[in-house]
This record gives structure tokens, C-alpha cells and sequence, in this order.
């Protein structure tokens, strides 16, 4: 098998650490381990901070080549609270800044040009740069869908009146481009269906467990030690901290839970709503805030948990299936989320959790007493998860199911 010249346009990458970064990133990575030819056109990290990395500050577009892909960073605007236009403005200035970089590669000599253009969204707004360089190379067009980024902002209230109206209708447009689309989940597949794509032109391609995060024991205790988490059985949440995460219910929970002194819970993460967070959890002694956890000591923070803790607020559940999920099954421990029975999210934690209505602190509560109660309920449901893993997040078998689905464009 030949390989392929490939363009990837996509806001986030590594080393962003969280989110969709490592995803563009490993997917480049890994395609051109496999002796396709990959340039990637991709922004400067920010995320999930909110901050431009000081390390990528100033200096306009920089190359470098990076574990055999040709990069190229675009600078882009980072708003400080990224709200509806100002997202809108953020993701903009990205795909504008994207346009040159993704116009030269399209316009070389015949034989350097990409056969194939993938996009990643979000950001929507970069598909016409994608579409445009696709055209004026001769390539075909691949939109890959992290999350469905107009139905989350209108869930979240970044989006209402006209301005949801015309992202709705823009990216029913933009969705149908493409000679290929993928997303991360059946029931995400299902909705591109309901939108108007071809079903022949959908693929399901999921997000994989991270093997960097392998279980650390001895790590766990060197955290516990470090945090002052003695015994106490440790209710986790790791990621971005922001609308869509719903994520102020588990502090109503820990209040609910407050005369309880064999439990804590601990929050690691960066993001928008950190701020307020933190000031709802005051006072609140078996609540932890940290910060995000660097790559080298993930696997340590994951086995660290007895449950992991999954929040969505309604209506989220079949917009985005959290990267997140994938590690935390692999890591053999069950997880809570707040969705609604007969969404992705739930049936991907079925039997290996449970799940509790968005938003209700209560029946959170409850649930998280009831696993606690039950150590060989708990022992199972994390065998089915470790289980599971395996079988649904191989990172070699999805890009194997990438690479195929890949080369068959040309049939």
C-alpha cells in the first residue's frame, strides 16, 4: 500500500494535553508512522486554559516538524471567558490564519499536492478552508466531528436567536461538503445521518484509551500522601472545567455528603468556570481542587479513584461522547455519569457504572453511596470497564479502520 499526501487543518494539538489535541495529534502521528506523508496546519496550544502557552507566544506562523509531521501553528485569538461571539471570533481568526498555509500546499507542483484534506471540528468555520484547499488540490475531503459544536453552544446558551439559527443552517451546509464523515460515536453517526449526510459517506471512528496512562500504583500513594487524601476513598473528575461539563452538580453532591469523613472528592482540571467553582466548593472540606495533571502522572491520578465521576448537562450526551471516558474505563474503575438512560453516553456506561439524571445532586449522591457500600459491585463493573476498553478504544485498531476507510476513497 502506497502512501498518501495528507493535509490536516485542526484547531487543537499536542501539546495541548486534554480534549482534542491528542487525538489530531496522534492520528498525524501516527499516519505518518505509517509512511503516509502528513502536514498538519493547526493552531497555537491554548487549551484547556484558555491562555496562549507562553512557549508558542509571539513570532506569527511557526514550522517545525514534529514526530514525522510537517506543522505549521497559525496564531489565533484566545478569549480570556470565551463566550458566544467571542468563541465564534476565536474559531474565525483560526480559519483564517489556516488559509494561507492550507492554499500553498494546495497549489504546489501536481505531485506534491495532498490527495486528501481532513478537517476537524470543531471548528466548523475551518471546513471552506479545507473544502477550498481540497478543491484546488484535486484531493478529496474529510470532516472528522469531535462534537456537534453548534448544538452544544445552543445547549450551553453561547447561542440563541438568529445567531443559532444561521450556525444550524451553516452547518448543514458545510456538513455535506465532504466526501467523507466521521464522528465518535453510533449515536453521533446516527445524527449526521438526521442532518442530511450520506450514509455512505459516514464512518464511526472512535477516540482511543491513552497507553501513557497506564495504572501507577505506586504514584496513587505518592498523591495521596502529597494532597492529604490518607484513606478516604477518592471520587475523581479530571478534564476541562466549563459549561457543557455541568460539573457544578458534583459539588452539590459533596455537600450533601459533607458528614461523611471516609470520602473526598477531588477535581483536576483547568477551564472557563474553574473560578466559580472553586468559590461554590468553599468551605466544603471533602472537596479538592487541582490543576490539570501532567501526562507522566495521569496513570497515578487515574488509580487513584474508587469512582470515577462523568457530568453532563442535559441535552449534551449525544453531542459529545467525552474523550475523557476512554481513559477512565481503561484505568478498571466504574463511573457515574448524569445523563439520560437511552443516550451514547449511557449505553457506553452500561454495566460498567451508572447513570443519574444531569443536574440532580441528589440521585448523585445516592448513587455514589450505593457503589461505595458495595466493593464487589464495584470490582465488577470496573472489570467490565477495563474489559471494554480494550475491546471499543485500541488505538491500533482505530487507525487501522481510519487508514482503510482512507485509502478506499479512491474506489
Amino acid at each position: 500500500m502506497s502512501g498518501k499526501r495528507v493535509l490536516i487543518l485542526g484547531l487543537n494539538y499536542a501539546p495541548e494535553p486534554v480534549g482534542i489535541g491528542p487525538y489530531t495529534a496522534g492520528l498525524a502521528e501516527e499516519l505518518a508512522a505509517r509512511g503516509h506523508r502528513v502536514e498538519a496546519v493547526v493552531g497555537k496550544p491554548y487549551y484547556p486554559q484558555w491562555k496562549s502557552d507562553p512557549a508558542f507566544a509571539g513570532g506569527g506562523w511557526r514550522r517545525a516538524e514534529e514526530n514525522g509531521v510537517a506543522l505549521i501553528r497559525c496564531p489565533h485569538y484566545v478569549p480570556a471567558e470565551p463566550g458566544g461571539l467571542k468563541r465564534v471570533v476565536h474559531l474565525a481568526s483560526f480559519a483564517l490564519a489556516a488559509l494561507g498555509p492550507a492554499l500553498r500546499a494546495a497549489l504546489r507542483r501536481r505531485s506534491e499536492r495532498p490527495e486528501l484534506v481532513i478537517t476537524v471540528a470543531p471548528a466548523l468555520l475551518s471546513v471552506p478552508v479545507a473544502w477550498l484547499a481540497a478543491r484546488l488540490a484535486g484531493a478529496k475531503l474529510w470532516l472528522h466531528l469531535q462534537d456537534f459544536e453548534v448544538e452544544a453552544a445552543l445547549a450551553t446558551g453561547l447561542m440563541h436567536g438568529p445567531l443559532a439559527r444561521f450556525g444550524l443552517w451553516l452547518e448543514a451546509r458545510l456538513l455535506r461538503l465532504a466526501d467523507r464523515v466521521s464522528t465518535i460515536s453510533p449515536q453521533m453517526c446516527a445524527r449526521l445521518q438526521a442532518k442530511g449526510v450520506r450514509p455512505r459517506a459516514i464512518v464511526e471512528i472512535r477516540n482511543w484509551s491513552d497507553a501513557r496512562f497506564a495504572s501507577d500504583p505506586d504514584g496513587a500513594l505518592a498523591l495521596r500522601r502529597e494532597w492529604g487524601l490518607g484513606e478516604r476513598q477518592v471520587l475523581l473528575y479530571s478534564g476541562n472545567i466549563a459549561r457543557k461539563q455541568g460539573i457544578e452538580v458534583l459539588v452539590e453532591a459533596a455537600r450533601l455528603l459533607a458528614g461523611r469523613d471516609d470520602l473526598v472528592f477531588v477535581i483536576c482540571g483547568e477551564g472557563p468556570n474553574r473560578a466559580a467553582l472553586a468559590e461554590l466548593a468553599k468551605g466544603l472540606g471533602n472537596v479538592q481542587l487541582h490543576d490539570l495533571q501532567p501526562a507522566e502522572r495521569m496513570g497515578a491520578m487515574l488509580e487513584l479513584a474508587a469512582i470515577h465521576l462523568l457530568p453532563q448537562i442535559a441535552g449534551a450526551a449525544d453531542l459529545v461522547l467525552p474523550s475523557k471516558l476512554t481513559n477512565m474505563l481503561a484505568s478498571g474503575k466504574p463511573v457515574i455519569a448524569t445523563t439520560a438512560p437511552g443516550t451514547g453516553l449511557a449505553a457506553e456506561v452500561d454495566g460498567c457504572g451508572m447513570v443519574t439524571p444531569p443536574g440532580d445532586a441528589a440521585e448523585l449522591a445516592r448513587a455514589i453511596e450505593a457503589l461505595l457500600a458495595d466493593p464487589a459491585r464495584r470490582a465488577a463493573m470496573g472489570q467490565e470497564a477495563r474489559r471494554r476498553a480494550a475491546e471499543r478504544w485500541s488505538k491500533a485498531a482505530i487507525i487501522d479502520r481510519f487508514e482503510a476507510a482512507m485509502m478506499a476513497l479512491d474506489d
